[in-house]
């Protein structure tokens, strides 16, 4: 499966963002999905996944109530929603495909396929 992440861009503090990851070559239903992001001079980090069939998500407390992951399986598309936008929210965001249930799906090693990363920044 190839992963093509958008809809990033230069944004104010307190805007909201759609991120979009579209994928071809297979449907998106097989995988479980997650967003993972890298901030300037840090290591990547997970932001939250949703399972295959979009019934279940998770997101790490530090973005609770303004992130929300979706997915459209009919459009092999999963989303990204940012509200409130914060400075500290400036990274690229990569999009990440798993065929399987590993152990945590919360690591970069539980994911075969990424999209290339779209840029997100935040001015104060």
């Amino acid at each position: 499966v190839q992963l093509q992440a958008s809809g990033g861009g230069l944004v104010q503090a307190g805007d909201s963002l759609r991120l979009s990851c579209a994928a071809s070559g297979r449907t998106l239903s097989a995988y479980h999905m997650a967003w993972f992001r890298q901030a300037p001079g840090k290591e990547r980090e997970f932001v939250g996944r949703i399972s295959r069939s979009g019934s279940m998500t998770y997101n790490v407390a530090s973005v609770k109530g303004r992130f929300t992951i979706s997915r459209d399986n009919a459009k092999n598309t999963v989303y990204l929603q940012i509200n409130s936008l914060k400075p500290e929210d400036t990274a690229v965001y990569y999009c990440a495909a798993a065929p399987y249930y590993r152990s945590t799906m919360q690591t970069s090693n539980e994911y075969d396929y990424w999209g290339q990363g779209t840029l997100v920044t935040v001015s104060s």
